[in-house]
């Protein structure tokens, strides 16, 4: 009798279980397959903690000494828990990404010097593809110790270069360059000019600092407004007749 009203409570206590964790996965917002995963573990792990914890109630009530066994229990998770350290470490920390999302599959995502877009997160890893094609798979654990730089959360990229043009150019051509540039940046869709300004007398160019900015996070979208910004001004120069600067040096001999 008792093992049978022991087994009726844990199934109930099953399906509540499984009821909320679903539940509570639904409206994550994360994709079905890395709910799923995340639902089984959930579910396995809770499954043999109540059966556990069932099986040494009904040994207590048996008459059973179940002191040595918990104790034994103890010894042999404590050694589990050891031998599988690194294993256990990434399982928390991919229920660390899951909840506190700090990114989501889909997102471009930058670790290091390592850049790409995450394609799957697992329980142990998650799987990343970089600009080059190759796939980079970085342990959880490292994930969230690690600085992680997600720019799809951005809604606009910033863009700041510096640019030069040599000595000899043209006293209005220099003060005509500011303009050329908000009018370039401002015919191209997607990008939002701030300010250009002749900033520096450098020792072999006259520099111009340039900003503006780009309305996408998408990487490969800035980088084609970027170059599409790029081969405007080179092309404008080219017809204005005003030339880029490269580092040069003037010597005088004296005899």
């Amino acid at each position: 009798v008792l093992v049978a009203v022991v087994y009726e409570i844990i199934r109930a206590i099953e399906k509540l279980l499984d009821y909320f964790i679903n539940r509570y996965f639904e409206k994550s917002g994360n994709s079905k397959a890395q709910s799923q995963s995340m639902i089984k573990t959930l579910q396995l792990i809770a499954r043999v903690i109540l059966w556990t914890l069932g099986i040494i109630l009904v040994l207590a009530n048996l008459g059973v000494n179940v002191t040595s066994l918990v104790a034994s229990l103890g010894i042999g998770g404590l050694a589990v828990a050891l031998a599988l350290q690194n294993v256990l470490s990434d399982l928390f920390s991919s229920f660390s990404i899951y909840i506190d999302k700090p990114f989501q599959v889909g997102d471009f995502i930058k670790v290091g010097t390592d850049m790409g877009e995450v394609e799957k997160i697992g329980l142990k890893s998650t799987r990343i593809r970089t600009l080059l094609g190759e796939e980079l798979i970085v342990a959880n654990k490292e994930l969230t110790t690690a600085r992680v730089q997600n720019f799809k959360r951005m809604k606009k990229r910033r863009e700041s270069f510096s640019l030069g043009v040599v000595y000899g150019t043209e006293a209005k051509k220099i003060s005509a360059i500011p303009k050329m540039i908000e009018e370039i940046v401002k015919k191209i869709k997607g990008a939002e000019f701030d300010r250009c300004h002749f900033a520096k007398f450098a020792d072999s160019s006259l520099n111009f600092d340039i900003v503006y900015y780009i309305d996408s996070p998408d990487y490969v979208a800035y980088m084609d407004i970027k170059q599409t910004i790029n081969l405007a001004i080179f092309d404008k120069f080219a017809a204005e007749k005003i030339e880029f600067a490269y580092p040069t040096q003037t010597i005088v001999l004296e005899k």
